[in-house]
């Protein structure tokens, strides 16, 4: 039985590279003549096309992922085919499943997003409709706002009082996801439509239903939108974001003391002190010892520092260096994994090596598995790395390191920040074990 992603790609009929990137992520025409340039050009022998994905499955649909994972730290993915790639990546299938096995968990979680969603459409009935919320409908005790005015009115007034904690919890966030749905890319042609918007509504809402211990935090939409974008069906989306949640959902856990990217940031300190001591001295000088400043990078993965396509790519790049083929089984319920989903958890440390990316391959030989040793770190010293010489010379306060890090938008290569990331860690690995 072929399945769903090799289907998709033998369709398409697009050439190896050179396409515009508008085909795929058109830019509203209001925005063309602002819109920064975008530095990823698919590269014919580089980056993976859809041919080379094709090939890179066995006749039942077993995944060379070592060979995907080669291409896409060359050059990325083709957009033609990054939202089935993205799966993998992000440890939605397992490579070592079949086309049978993978149909058979996608049904099986289609079905279960489906079940979540009628949840959540009985509580509030503008799920799943087409249309969303930006006001409140509901008072912090549970209360129904009655404001028809509004697009509450539309289907998404709450009728009677709430008293279940959890609910109200969740209902007292979703006009904030609505109010960043609306800010979401709107640079794209995607989200001129109302129904894709209430897409990525229903998805960031269903998240903060599950996940009730984290829900939603600004940020989400940021991370989320691309997910919509690439995959049609709204399940599929929801679980790719799923997965890319378990790699950042302690980013978005903040309390009163304490941000969720603290012990990112701390390990970031200690990497610049460790690699550029002097930086980090004139950092500290200024107060910036903390690293606060990096904090919406590490959030949500330099989704502000890119273009949206650039982004795309850095992510891509990020995820195939950091991919361990582990990946699945410490997400799936383990009544759900088959016989070949197993094979990875009992793999030898030279078949995990092999199947691992540069920076997870390395992190594996080293011993390291702590969630602050992210590449993310690393980029983030390697931006800060690029702006040494100005932030040293021309910083005299925290708002000059901002303004200076502000200079980067649109302007840096993926590639390379990634490259320069990687010698970085190298780098700090060697330092680190110095007496």
């Amino acid at each position: 039985m072929v399945g769903c992603e090799v289907f998709t790609s033998m369709l398409l009929k697009k050439s190896e590279g050179g396409e515009e990137l508008g085909t795929f992520y058109p830019i509203r025409p209001e925005y063309q003549e602002d819109a920064p340039r975008t530095r990823f050009r698919p590269r014919a022998g580089k980056t993976l096309s859809p041919r080379r994905w094709h090939a890179a499955f066995s006749e039942d649909g077993h995944l060379d992922i070592a060979k995907v994972l080669r291409r896409i730290q060359r050059g990325g993915i083709h957009p033609a085919i990054k939202g089935l790639v993205w799966e993998f990546l992000l440890g939605c299938y397992d490579p070592n499943s079949t086309f049978e096995d993978r149909n058979q968990i996608r049904q099986r979680r289609r079905e279960q997003y489906t079940i979540w969603k009628d949840e959540c459409k009985n509580l509030v009935p503008v799920i799943g409709s087409g249309k969303f919320i930006t006001t409140p409908i509901i008072t912090d005790d549970g209360q129904p706002i009655i404001d028809s005015s509004t697009n509450n009115a539309e289907g998404g007034l709450v009728n009677n009082a709430v008293s279940d904690n959890k609910a109200i919890q969740w209902m007292l966030v979703l006009h904030q996801i609505g109010l960043d749905v609306v800010r979401t890319d709107q640079t794209l042609a995607f989200y001129e439509s109302e129904t894709n918007q209430a897409k990525l509504w229903d998805v960031l809402a269903l998240y903060a239903w599950v996940d009730n211990d984290i829900g939603y935090v600004q940020g989400m939409n940021d991370i989320c939108s691309p997910m919509v974008i690439l995959l049609e069906n709204e399940a599929d989306a929801f679980w790719c974001f799923d997965r890319a949640m378990q790699k950042l959902r302690e980013n978005f856990r903040c309390s009163a003391s304490s941000i969720g990217v603290q012990t990112q940031l701390s390990t970031l300190s200690q990497v610049i002190k460790t690699v550029d001591p002097k930086l980090h001295q004139h950092l500290e000088e200024l107060d910036g010892g903390e690293y606060l400043f990096a904090f919406r990078m590490l959030m949500v993965l330099f989704r502000r520092e890119f273009t949206f396509v650039d982004a795309l790519y850095l992510w891509e790049l990020m995820w195939a260096m950091e991919y361990n083929p582990n990946i699945f089984s410490l997400y799936e319920e383990p009544n759900a994994v088959s016989a070949t989903d197993k094979s990875n958890i009992t793999m030898s440390t030279d078949e995990l090596l092999k199947q691992c990316g540069k920076f997870e391959r390395k992190k594996v030989k080293t011993g390291s598995t702590e969630q602050q040793s992210a590449l993310s770190v690393f980029l983030v010293a390697s931006v800060l790395e690029t702006k040494n010489k100005k932030i040293l010379k021309e910083a005299k306060g925290l708002d000059d390191v901002v303004q200076i890090l502000a200079e980067i938008t649109g302007n840096l290569d993926a590639k390379k920040v990634c490259d320069e990331a990687l010698k970085i860690h190298s780098k700090y690995l060697s330092k680190a074990k110095m007496p």
